[in-house]
């Protein structure tokens, strides 16, 4: 088969086009061989025809719509240009994907945006993942590079290209970040972020802003990155090739100078030193017009700048003489020469030019520089000629000095430049050997512009020899790939350009001539143009120019490029005057003289490790052996191309789409330009040569199956099957080759079967479509027929019906009128009738109501007409009194007048006079006889006064009466005020109230008028308020349910406020304990190189020494918090001012024994301080005594007749209470036996009623039994019991009586509690005698013992005296033994009488009465064994057990010996045979015999050992799951235990009585509580990341790949980047994925079961785990684009349903966990669902789980796999995108990939114990002697 075949009417095809440079159209007719023209259809509808002279001629077959957008060119069918153009364009403009593979290389075009697509997630997605697995992505080609680094153990290479604008540097950065991040080194150099940190440094002395690109490289440069034998970065280095130092002192229009030296202008405020100013009044600068960067600030980028350096290890002096170097050039451009006459002695004057002494910038540049200004100043003007026997100085013209100005300025930033990459170079070199590296050269493209010189020659003929090195190495894998799978093959033929490079660098080439004429003293331009077209014109790839004779040209694999020679020799030779440089030279500055010393000086490097190969070194001592920059740039390429050669190399050709930087905008014209020049469709010419298209069998025939029949297939061999496909559709062998894996087709080839295939399927479609059209069609006939017949019927009877009723309703009729009509006459005639009755009588009413009316209004005139006529009379008679009243007080005051005249007249006369003085005299003769009586009635006064005085106490008492009175009356007063305010605000009230009434009642008329209108309104308004009340429901029920929805809104962000809390600081830990694994790495390191022991650290920093671990000289480490005691506040600890840190033994050996340890015999530390023993054992035997009053009081309340009575009435109680039920329920009985023999049934009632009492009395005894146990030893359990709703409950609480014994216990509790109230206080009149009696004897005691002690201290003067002291040594020690002996014999005792009381009650109350033998027991050892008989009697009761405290105890100092073997030396399959957390238990039980002692030293030694220990074990073996599930169960149990036994009553709610009685009483451990609650979160992240690394193998081919029907999804054509090519295989080949993760799963679930971890803590796993699961599996399906179609996200919802059902199956917490899977989920739906406009709310709210970005990237990349299917339309995603910006955006919305190492916060639930501490014993394989049950 050919493709002619293929040329048929409607066939896509390509056809060339002035603009787009390739143009869609269509063929109109078919094609045949013998017709010379074609007629075809453009995309515009433009009819054109094409000239067809040959089959070349025939325009280029477009590919199959499936496989536009492809990841990979090679996929693609038709291999060619437009197919390649198309296809970038459909990617980078419509699905705005920037990567592409072309084979081995990865095509990257410049967005000129910013995309998020390059954060730490996609990292760590790429990362294991073979380059094709994912979406094409710089980050693929470095893991691939990575990958075959580890697997290989070969060098790496990658080569990034293109030209300027296109993303070089960017690209090379990223590559260089991922090895930063994937490759980072453990040690503390951080060489990765030195690497990182050389880019801004590079970028700002070697990038410039360009018309092309604002940070065009002007430089090449080779990164050596390397790799020590755990592939970490140990170090780099780098190479730089061929600086455009032009670009110094020269500027194209709308360009800039070095980066740096804005930056330098920018800050020049921070260094004024400099004497910089702006950057526009520099020479240098202000050329370009452009000194600005839109969106970059140069300060900040200096301060950038600045921070790498300070970083790469620059000093801040060699940082000030770099920047005044680089100001000093700045000032050199600035100095201005004038033309001047040069007079020299007996010589004639000559014209030159100076530099004028006003010239600051030549003073600035000594300055800067340190060098002498005069011979600077004349060697700017001056050059010197040295002849043979003399030496000239020359003047130089103004043209000329400003030349030699602008090459020292060039060859004084060259030599800086070489110098910082030597200090670079430095910075990265490392001690560590270097293993292998990864090199990532970002090198310039080819170039060719209007005009080109000797930059772009050299820039040209580079890619010239990485061109050669390209189709060398693609046709190698080419090569390859066709022996591997050993398939025939002819020669590939490819572009050699070996001629090309052999023009220009054999002998006699351009390089060679161009040295040559350099080295001509009188070598031109010209004459070495002339000698190239002499020399050179044999060459098939050298051409002359057509006009003019300086320039020649050259046939570059890309284009034929036009040399101008002008400066060709000039820029070879590089020449600097030498006298210009000897004076910089000279300078007083180090870095200056150091710039320009020889070049084996200034690049020997320490170490021969680091590669360091500079653009341009140093010149050289001798003018004639110095190297042209050709020949150097020749020997440093072919170095390079030979490191390259020896490395696998990986390309990145980068693109750049426009020249105008215009975001996402794709030029066809410069696009194609650059994929010629780049090598990719020479990658694709090569391809499409051999065999472009490459199938496995197995894909082969999954996906052209519908070609075969099925006896074709054989299932067992593939290759068999497809063989019988081809040969039956393609005839011609030579179209494809059976490979050993693989079937390899030609071009084209593929488009055929996929054309065969689709017709196939069309064929099939259009039989099914048929078929159904047929049954559809046959189906509604016969529905329309049915139909019919059934319409037909019930229309006829509907018109007979009709017409009956007709009939019927004409008969009714009239007889309705009938009756009507006289109904109307009667009720007419009636309604008459009353209307004039009516009328008459409201007449006659109203007549009547007259007359009434003007009678009474008569009798009311004639009473008014009464009271007016007495009023006026009465009128009358007021005048006539008043005006007779006037009358008689005028005459009056005239009488009184003449009166009063008269009297004045009397009073004149003398005999008025003697009346007066006759009236004296008597009044004296009065007051004479009143002083008499006077006299005698002063002693009747005298006795008077007492009763005065008396009166006056009254008076005062009364007064007091009277202001109290007034008070109350003032208060009265006021009450009667508020009253009378009161009385008027009632009446005002009244009168509202009344007014109100009047209105009512005028409102009620009006009401009642509108009543009538509202009553006509209620009908119509009633329909509607029905609706509206159930409306109303709704709403409500809708309010409820929004309340509820808006609590849980509540709800669910306060909880997630918490939870972001517990989030940061889980985080927090996780980094705590990150950097405290690097602290003990880095300790370990530091001890294994000083090889020193006396470094000293505590517990928590040894966890990897075990050691220090068993050395109990250890100082304490408490972790984070300490112990609270709550009784022994007085043991503080000392200073640290007062610790001695030269001794080694611990705080609590300080006794006075250690104390002198600095005497010099060693026998005298060997001797007991006897008085320091005599006072210990003075104090013990207080503390005896002390405790055998206490033990003998304990025992006389035990023995004590009171007790024994309240239990005898307790005892008697319950009888009581129990014979009244019997005695009852014996009435009930008998009332019912009365009744049956009346009845007749009295013997059978009988005998019925005497087995149920036999049965009730057998019942009743062992209940009996069964209470009075629990009722003696568990009544403060009783409400649980009587509360619980178990059947043991029920049968026990039968008819009540349990709860009547608890009330009789209650009533006992009672007393027993008064009886004890009074023995205390009896007991404390006792203890204060004692106490008394006790300080006498102590105070007696001390000075016994200050004597003995004081005669014991002193040396023994005789023999006697040492011998008396060595006795009585021995003699305490034996007294110590005994009393220790005598203790535990007294508690022996003790225990066995308490065994023996219980014992004697179990006997008395089954029948026997043992008091004489209890009172004789003491006494006579021969019971002793009757007791002891009685109790072998009855085995079945066990009471030792309950005497046990529930704690274990050990000697201190003994913790890390029971750590060791209860922690580090405990296996996992060892523990699961025990009980689930055992360790915990033995544990706690030790710190409750710690809290029992009082001891806080233990306690804190004892949880210090145990936190370490735990950590040394998870450090130790933190790969190993079920060791951090062991110790992470039982730190949680022991989290809980302390919890539980801490005595809050938080944690208390279930326990048991006796659990409460079990607290711990004198420590608050709630700050170590934290501490392990910290490490149990930090064993539950390693416990995740153990777990997440065993499943991540498996996530993506369970839950995207695997596919129950093999083929379902079909798979499309691949290209050479196939799945899988360095991804490993499965372990498991015949198991499916699905279920493979599934047991992994399960068996993971089964060890958490089995070590008892919590269940919630168990769905917390999980539910991390599942987002694990789904964030991996997105992310992966974000980044391949041929799982995104409606059959595979039917197939990742089936697989995801397996795992659905799983957590259904644990009964784990389904909700949280599903809500995990939720984004799959919703990815896998939006997969399936329809894409119409209609759809696109639908689709918004169906993916609330999905970040837009997210939702955008899956519609993008959906991609059909049959043509059947239709491609998303882009109007669709772009309403889904605007639908989507009306979210609320945050954080989270704007992220493409899930975060995969994203935490759940974690929550331990308090989950207490029901064991009860007393019943754990320790098994004999733990080994711990040490511990003591107690």
């Amino acid at each position: 088969m050919t493709t002619l075949e293929l040329y048929t009417k409607g066939a896509k095809v390509w056809i060339p086009h002035p603009e787009k440079v390739w143009e869609a159209a269509e063929l109109e007719e078919d094609y045949k061989t013998n017709k010379t023209t074609l007629q075809i259809t453009t995309e515009n509808n433009e009819k054109k025809t094409l000239n067809i002279k040959s089959e070349k001629d025939l325009p280029y077959l477009r590919n199959p719509s499936i496989l536009i957008g492809e990841n990979d060119l090679t996929s693609l069918s038709y291999l060619h240009e437009p197919a390649v153009l198309y296809n970038l364009q459909v990617r980078f403009c419509q699905n705005r994907y920037i990567y592409t593979y072309c084979g081995i290389v990865l095509v990257a075009i410049n967005p000129y945006d910013d995309l998020p697509i390059y954060d730490v997630d996609t990292i760590q997605t790429y990362r294991g993942q073979a380059m094709g697995d994912l979406d094409p992505h710089i980050f693929a080609v470095a893991e691939e590079a990575y990958t075959k680094l580890e697997r290989e153990q070969r060098d790496q290479s990658i080569i990034v290209s293109g030209e300027s604008g296109a993303g070089k540097t960017v690209s090379a950065k990223y590559a260089m970040r991922y090895f930063a991040t994937v490759g980072g080194s453990a040690t503390e150099t951080q060489i990765e972020k030195k690497v990182l940190a050389s880019s801004p440094i590079m970028e700002a002395i070697g990038n410039a802003k360009t018309t092309r690109n604002d940070n065009s490289s002007r430089f090449g440069k080779f990164i050596e990155l390397q790799f020590n034998k755990q592939f970490h970065i140990s170090g780099a280095s780098m190479r730089t090739y061929l600086l455009e130092k032009s670009r110094v002192v020269f500027q194209a229009p709308d360009e800039r100078n070095y980066h740096i030296f804005y930056q330098l202008c920018s800050a020049r405020d921070q260094l004024p030193e400099l004497h910089l100013s702006h950057q526009d009044n520099f020479y240098y600068l202000n050329q370009g017009e452009s000194p600005s960067v839109d969106g970059v600030d140069d300060l900040e980028t200096f301060a950038e700048t600045v921070n790498a350096l300070h970083l790469l290890g620059f000093k801040k002096s060699e940082l000030n003489d770099m920047f005044k170097i680089l100001a000093s050039v700045l000032h050199l451009g600035n100095i201005k020469f004038v033309e001047s006459i040069i007079s020299t002695e007996n010589e004639q004057d000559q014209e030159g030019c100076c530099v004028p002494d006003t010239d600051k910038h030549l003073k600035i540049l000594a300055e800067l520089l340190q060098i002498d200004l005069e011979d600077m100043r004349q060697w700017l003007c001056t050059r010197k000629i040295v002849s043979m026997r003399e030496v000239f100085l020359k003047p130089m013209s103004v043209e000329d000095a400003q030349a030699a100005r602008d090459a020292l300025a060039k060859h004084i930033y060259a030599e800086l430049f070489n110098w910082i990459v030597l200090v670079i170079n430095k910075a990265l070199e490392s001690d560590v050997p270097r293993y292998k590296f990864i090199g990532v050269l970002d090198i310039y493209g080819f170039e060719t512009f209007e005009i080109n010189s000797f930059e772009q020659f050299c820039i040209n003929y580079a890619n010239e020899k990485l061109q050669q090195q390209f189709n060398l190495h693609v046709f190698k894998l080419e090569q390859e790939e066709y022996i591997k799978e050993g398939i025939e093959w002819k020669m590939i033929d490819f572009y050699d350009n070996q001629p090309c490079i052999d023009l220009i660098e054999t002998k006699l080439g351009i390089l060679d001539l161009l040295d040559e004429e350099c080295r001509m003293p009188k070598g031109t331009d010209g004459s070495w143009t002339e000698k190239l077209y002499s020399k050179c014109i044999k060459y098939s790839h050298f051409g002359k120019a057509r006009f003019g004779t300086s320039a020649f040209t050259i046939n570059h694999f890309a284009d034929k490029v036009q040399y101008e020679s002008n400066g060709f020799l000039e820029k070879n030779r590089d020449t600097v005057i030498e006298e210009q440089i000897s004076v910089v030279k000279k300078s007083k500055n180090d870095l200056v003289r150091r710039l320009f010393v020889d070049e084996s000086q200034k690049l020997a490097v320490p170490g021969a490790k680091l590669k360091i190969v500079a653009a341009k070194p140093a010149p050289a001592t001798q003018k004639t052996h110095k190297k042209t920059v050709g020949s150097q740039f020749r020997d440093s390429l072919n170095m390079l191309m030979t490191t390259l050669n020896a490395t696998t190399p990986h390309y990145v050709r980068c693109i750049k789409p426009n020249d105008s930087k215009a975001a996402f905008d794709y030029n066809p014209k410069r696009a194609v330009q650059q994929l010629r020049a780049c090598g990719v469709l020479e990658t694709i010419r090569i391809s499409a040569a051999g065999f472009p298209s490459r199938w496995t069998y197995v894909d082969f025939f999954y996906r052209y199956r519908v070609l075969c029949k099925f006896k074709d297939i054989h299932r067992n061999d593939m290759q068999r099957t497809c063989q019988n496909i081809l040969k039956q559709y393609i005839k011609n062998t030579d179209m494809f080759q059976f490979g050993k894996t693989k079937i390899f087709f030609r071009a084209g080839q593929v488009a055929y079967l996929e054309k065969l295939r689709s017709d196939k399927l069309k064929a099939c479609c259009i039989m099914m479509q048929k078929t159904i059209r047929a049954f559809i069609w046959r189906k509604k006939y016969l529905r329309i027929k049915r139909c019919t017949i059934n319409i037909q019927r019930y229309g006829r009877g509907y018109l007979a019906r009709i017409l009956a009723q007709n009939l019927r309703r004409e008969r009714a009729a009239k007889t309705l009128q009938r009756y009507i009509r006289g109904w109307v006459k009667r009720v007419q005639y009636r309604r008459l009738q009353k209307c004039i009755s009516g009328i008459q009588r409201y007449a006659r009413g109203y007549l009547a109501r007259l007359r009434y009316m003007q009678l009474r209004y008569n009798a009311k005139a004639v009473i008014i007409q009464k009271w007016v006529r007495g009023y006026l009379a009465r009128k009358r008679c007021k005048a006539i009194r008043k005006r007779i009243v006037i009358c008689q007080a005028a005459i009056r005051r005239f009488l009184a007048r003449r009166q009063y005249k008269k009297l004045k007249i009397e009073a004149r006369s003398i005999e008025h006079v003697k009346k007066l003085n006759k009236g004296l005299e008597n009044k004296i003769i009065s007051l004479q006889q009143r002083i008499d009586d006077i006299t005698k009635n002063n002693s009747e006064l005298v006795s008077y006064k007492n009763e005065a005085n008396e009166l006056k106490n009254k008076l005062t008492t009364f007064k007091a009466m009277e202001v109290e009175i007034k008070n109350l009356n003032a208060l009265l007063i006021e009450k009667n005020k508020v009253i009378g305010k009161l009385e008027e605000e009632i009446k005002l009230e009244k009168e509202e109230k009344m007014d109100l009434i009047h209105e009512q009642e005028k409102y009620r008329e009006e009401t009642e008028k509108q009543q009538e209108l509202w009553d006509q309104e209620t009908t119509k308004l009633r329909k509607e308020l029905d609706n509206i009340n159930e409306i109303v429901k709704m709403n409500q029920e809708g309010a409820e349910q929004n309340l509820k929805v808006r609590l849980e809104e509540e709800k669910m962000l306060i909880l997630n406020e918490q939870d972001s809390d517990r989030q940061a600081y889980q985080k927090l830990l996780q980094e705590y304990h990150c950097l405290e694994q690097h602290c003990e790495d880095l300790e370990k390191q530091l001890n294994n190189q000083n090889h020193q022991n006396s470094h000293r650290r505590n517990v928590s920093d040894i966890s990897s020494i075990e050691s220090f671990v068993i050395n109990n000289d250890i100082p304490e480490d408490h972790g984070y918090g300490s112990v609270r005691s709550t009784t022994s506040s007085g043991s503080q600890r000392e200073k640290l001012e007062n610790i001695d840190w030269k001794c080694e033994g611990t705080v609590e050996s300080q006794t006075p024994s250690t104390s002198s340890s600095d005497t010099k015999h060693e026998s005298e530390n060997n001797k007991v301080d006897v008085g320091l023993v005599l006072k210990l054992q003075h104090k013990l035997a207080e503390v005896e005594r002390e405790k055998m009053r206490m033990q003998k009081r304990l025992d006389e309340l035990d023995m004590s007749p009171r007790t024994e009575k309240a239990e005898n009435a307790a005892r008697d109680s319950i009888k009581i209470s129990e014979l009244e039920l019997i005695n009852s329920t014996l009435k009930a009985q008998l009332m019912e036996l009365q009744n049956s023999i009346i009845e007749g049934t009295g013997s059978s009632k009988i005998h019925e009623q005497l087995q149920l009492l036999q049965t009730e009395l057998e019942r009743k005894t062992e209940e009996i039994i069964q209470l009075k146990s629990v009722l003696a030893n568990q009544t403060n359990s009783m409400k649980s019991i009587v509360n619980s709703n178990n059947r043991t409950g029920a049968y026990i609480n039968e008819d009540g009586e349990l709860a009547l014994a608890y009330e009789t216990q209650k009533t006992i509790n009672k007393q027993l509690e008064l009886e004890l109230q009074d023995e205390k206080s009896k007991y404390k009149a006792h203890e204060r005698e004692y106490k008394l009696e006790i300080e006498k004897l102590r105070e007696d005691n001390e000075r016994q013992q200050r004597l003995l002690s004081a005669n014991l201290t002193n040396a023994p003067q005789t023999q006697s005296e040492a011998y008396m002291q060595h006795e009585i040594t021995r003699l305490t020690t034996e007294n110590l033994d005994l009393h220790d002996k005598n203790d535990v014999l007294a508690e022996n005792v003790r225990k066995l009488k308490k065994q023996i009381k219980l014992m004697a009650k179990k006997l008395k109350e089954a029948g026997l009465d043992l008091d004489d033998t209890m009172n004789d027991i003491d006494n006579e050892p021969g019971n002793k064994a009757v007791v002891n008989k009685h109790a072998r009697a009855l085995p079945s009761i066990r009471k030792k057990e309950r005497d046990y405290l529930g704690m274990f105890s050990y000697t201190s100092g003994e913790e890390n010996t029971v750590m060791r073997q209860l922690v580090i030396e405990l296996k996992p399959r060892t523990a699961v045979t025990l009980l689930p957390g055992l360790p915990a238990y033995i544990v706690f039980m030790c710190i409750r015999h710690t809290d029992y002692v009082n001891d806080e030293d233990k306690v804190k030694a004892l949880l210090s050992a145990f936190t370490n220990s735990v950590k040394k074990v998870i450090r130790k073996r933190h790969d190993d799951f079920e060791t951090t599930v062991l110790w992470l169960s039982n730190t949680l149990r022991l989290l809980h235990n302390m919890k539980q036994y801490s005595g809050d009553r938080a944690f208390q709610q279930k326990n048991t009585a006796k659990q409460n009685d079990q607290c711990l009483r004198n420590f608050d451990l709630s700050e170590y509580r934290q501490v392990l609650s910290d490490i149990a979160v930090w064993i539950y992240q390693g416990l995740i990341r153990n777990f997440a690394e065993k499943v991540q193998p498996l996530i993506v081919p369970a839950i995207l790949e695997h596919e129950e029907i093999p083929g379902i999804s079909g798979n499309k054509p691949s290209g050479f980047r196939g799945r899988s090519s360095s991804v490993a295989t499965s372990p498991e080949a015949n198991q499916k994925p699905t279920t493979a993760l599934l047991q992994e799963l399960t068996n993971h679930h089964k060890i958490l079961t089995f070590y008892g971890v919590d269940p919630e803590v168990i769905s917390q796993i999980f539910k991390q785990i599942f987002y694990f699961l789904c964030a991996s599996s997105l992310n992966n399906l974000l980044l391949r684009k041929e799982l995104c179609h409606w059959s595979k996200g039917f197939q990742i919802r089936h697989n995801l349903s397996h795992f659905e059902m799983w957590t259904r199956e644990k009964n784990l917490d389904e909700q949280a966990i599903q809500g995990t899977l939720q984004p799959i989920i919703q990815a896998a739906h939006l997969l399936q669902a329809r894409k119409t406009e209609e759809d696109v709310v639908s689709v918004c709210e169906m993916c609330s789980s999905l970040t837009p970005l997210q939702i955008c990237k899956i519609l993008n990349l959906y991609t059909p796999v049959d043509e059947f299917e239709q491609r998303v339309p882009v109007s669709f995603i772009r309403k889904v995108q605007a639908k989507l910006q009306e979210r609320t955006p945050n954080q989270e919305q704007q992220a493409l990939l899930m975060d995969v190492k994203y935490n759940f916060p974690v929550r331990f639930p308090f989950n207490p114990s029901v064991i009860c501490l007393e019943d754990i014993e320790i098994p004999e394989i733990l080994k711990l002697p040490q511990l003591e049950k107690i």
